[in-house]
């Protein structure tokens, strides 16, 4: 969807890795060997990004740290399609609205780190009917043309993991109480 109104493939990139999840940071050559380009073609789009108050920057030792300006007025805009580019939108409304009583839903790993690996790794909390969502997975994912998949636990669970999965790249996506709202 991006691709077709930014032509620059890096950009592309660089929306989704940082309005993907916007708490995440990158600096240059991390963003060059992930993306595999040279940092000079990174650079200029990180300087134009960050001309343009999309990103912010500041220095850590000698790295300069990026990360999406949430204070931006289209900020909003540009994580929600960022989103529904990746096909989050259709995530949640098939598989988590639907299953049952979830709790909490997080994309870990690549996504909940802005990388469009082509995996979805999703962590859901809560009683799942597991057959149900292995047909639903399948269904959304000829829709976004992604892989998902889905480890599902129980709050106790989910408790005793917790340390372990904190350490995790982890980004909490919905929660049932956020969801229904007061």
């Amino acid at each position: 969807m991006l691709e077709g109104i930014i032509t620059s493939k890096t950009r592309v990139k660089l929306l989704m890795r940082f309005f993907l999840n916007p708490h995440a940071t990158s600096y240059l050559r991390e963003l060059a060997d992930q993306f595999g380009v040279s940092t000079n073609g990174i650079r200029e789009e990180l300087m134009q990004m960050v001309q343009s108050k999309l990103l912010t920057s500041h220095k850590e030792g000698r790295q300069v740290i990026y990360q999406a300006n949430t204070a931006h007025p289209l900020f909003h805009e540009l994580h929600s399609m960022v989103q529904k580019s990746l096909g989050m939108d259709r995530i949640l409304e098939s598989i988590i609205e639907r299953l049952g009583d979830i709790e909490e839903a997080y994309l870990i790993d690549d996504y909940a780190e802005g990388r469009d690996t082509g995996i979805i790794d999703l962590l859901l909390i809560g009683n799942v009917n597991t057959y149900h969502l292995s047909d639903l997975s399948k269904k959304t994912e000829r829709y976004i043309d992604r892989k998902i998949r889905s480890l599902v636990l129980t709050r106790e669970e989910f408790e005793q993991m917790g340390p372990k999965l904190r350490n995790r790249p982890n980004l909490l996506i919905w929660r049932k109480d956020i969801a229904k709202g007061p």
